[in-house]
């Protein structure tokens, strides 16, 4: 019997890790296709984005619809402030969570920053998705861009993305319970709702005029 349990079980795994790559080959496909990357580079941000997402709980599809919006996918992207890269994260508003980080234009280290970023504004709003795109953006307009932008990517994310609309991830956690962020713990020490600073100056900004991510 526990000869058997062990075959269902690897069965499982196997069956996960085949859908996983099922997954990415379908979206290296559509960024190759729709942004005109090449296979290798589409492949690793594919792949980096299924990385963030499973660590930070977050849906694929708005990883992507953020990409899109930010850079293009152009991961030497350079905006306001000095923001950096694919997720257009400035290094001087995040210094302690990006001091091990050597390259932003770098695909994965991008993406793994913007998307622990993302990940503190959403812990900071209770889990309110749609409250945590607005930090990162700087508007509520932006939040709104990102929720319409998500249509276009939720039919290549994959089925594990099951919360595709940044709306339906208000709410699915509360700050007490969103999963562990690992080495990003101190991504936010100060609430979004006290980010200006101690003389009443505006937060540092992190990608363009109106970003403050």
């Amino acid at each position: 019997m526990s000869r058997l349990l062990c075959l269902i079980v690897l069965s499982l795994g196997l069956m996960q890790t085949a859908t996983a790559d099922e997954n990415n080959d379908r979206m290296s496909a559509y960024l190759t296709q729709k942004f005109g990357l090449a296979k290798e580079k589409a492949q690793k941000i594919s792949d980096a984005v299924q990385s963030a997402a499973s660590k930070y709980s977050l849906p694929p599809a708005l990883l992507l619809a953020i990409i899109s919006i930010e850079s293009r996918f152009k991961e030497k992207a350079k905006g306001a402030n000095g923001a950096t890269g694919l997720m257009q994260v400035v290094p001087g508003a995040h210094r302690g969570l990006l001091r091990n980080v050597k390259d932003l234009t770098e695909p994965t280290a991008n993406i793994e920053a913007g998307s622990a970023i993302l990940y503190g504004y959403m812990r900071s709003a209770n889990g309110d998705m749609n409250a945590a795109l607005k930090s990162y953006g700087g508007s509520q307009a932006y939040a709104q861009k990102v929720s319409l932008r998500v249509e276009d990517f939720a039919d290549v994310a994959g089925p594990q993305d099951i919360a595709s609309h940044p709306d339906a991830q208000a709410g699915m956690c509360e700050a007490d319970r969103c999963p562990a962020p690992g080495n990003w713990a101190d991504a936010f020490t100060i609430p979004v709702d006290n980010a200006a600073g101690v003389n009443g100056a505006a937060a540092p900004r992190s990608a363009s005029p109106a970003a403050p991510h």
